[in-house]
């Protein structure tokens, strides 16, 4: 059964990995080669990932084709989206929060590899789906 505590014990993993990663590379690259690392390290550590998935989006009833698309999914639960960039702005933020919507997915957690302390540049999110899962297996 999924519960907030599985998933939050997910998240820690996660971010455990990126951790390893901007340790192993430090600072300053694209994102492009921050999500191929990550990717390894989940994959390394027995995670189900998948990459750049296209996230539907329907308008009015309408199915539109739109070229939208998040970083990673670990184990079909957790959206990671990743940056690289000197300032994160509150649209990233925004952006997370509508993936999870649209996915019906219980947490996100936004990454930017462009710092000295990864762990301080963390938002982790969460919303109605997560809000609605059992605390622990009862």
């Amino acid at each position: 059964m999924i519960t907030q505590n599985y998933i939050n014990e997910l998240y820690y993993r996660i971010v455990g990995c990126a951790i390893e990663v901007h340790k192993e590379l430090g600072p300053g690259l694209l994102e492009s080669i921050y999500q191929k690392c990550l990717l390894k390290e989940l994959e390394l550590k027995g995670f189900e990932v998948d990459e750049q998935i296209i996230i539907p989006v329907s308008y009015k009833g309408d199915s539109l084709d739109c070229d939208l698309r998040l970083d990673i999914l670990v184990e079909d639960l957790v959206i990671v989206e990743l940056k690289s960039v000197e300032t994160m702005l509150p649209i990233y933020k925004a952006q997370l929060l509508t993936y999870m919507k649209l996915l019906k997915k219980p947490k996100g957690l936004l990454i930017n590899f462009n710092t000295e302390n990864i762990t301080k540049d963390l938002v982790p999110l969460v919303n109605e789906y997560f809000s609605i899962l059992p605390k622990q297996n009862l």
